[in-house]
């Protein structure tokens, strides 16, 4: 039939096309096309940083200081593990199309979320640094490493599951920028 695309539907014996053209035959309105988007990675960053300013000021009666960026990253990583595990089967499958580790031990997708909120949570509480930066540093540093292979070297379009495993955020430079964050909260923990 010489069609780009398939699969095609026939009704009658007669060829409608694939599935835009099966909506304008069932006069259906054509299926709106999403593009990628930063809009949750901003709506959480900014969230989370307003957050980390209120704790800050409510607590020390100060706006910005050390505190007030280790809570950010502390409140980002909780919040970007709640959004994982919304949908847990979701975001693994998401996952091991790009992370170095998830892609060899499947198991790695499913735990990586509670290991990001274990820190995240672990960093708000103040638990010590021996229990908390070595996972920050791995996670954070694998994740670092998947992405510029993904995205810098094999020069992959992929959707980031930093969101959750469903979002049309591009995996690039916001996914990099968390996965510093991480690491930077691993080394920062234990110098301190």
């Amino acid at each position: 039939h010489n069609v780009e695309t398939t699969p095609q539907t026939f009704i009658d014996d007669k060829r409608i096309g694939g599935y835009d053209e099966l909506r304008e035959y069932f006069n259906k309105p054509q299926a709106a096309q999403q593009g990628t988007t930063y809009t949750p990675v901003i709506a959480i960053f900014a969230v989370t940083f307003l957050l980390s300013l209120a704790f800050s000021f409510a607590t020390n009666n100060s706006l910005l200081s050390l505190k007030t960026a280790e809570l950010f990253i502390a409140l980002t990583m909780s919040v970007l593990a709640i959004q994982k595990l919304q949908d847990l089967f979701s975001f693994t499958n998401s996952f091991i199309t790009y992370d170095l580790v998830a892609m060899k031990v499947v198991r790695y997708a499913y735990i990586y979320p509670f290991l990001e909120a274990f820190v995240g949570i672990g960093m708000i509480a103040g638990l010590p640094a021996y229990s908390v930066a070595p996972i920050s540093l791995f996670i954070g540093s694998v994740g670092a490493v998947s992405v510029i292979k993904a995205v810098y070297i094999d020069k992959r379009e992929l959707k980031c599951a930093c969101v959750g495993g469903d979002s049309n955020v591009p995996l690039g430079f916001i996914s990099l920028t968390e996965n510093l964050f991480m690491i930077a909260a691993g080394v920062w923990m234990f110098v301190r």
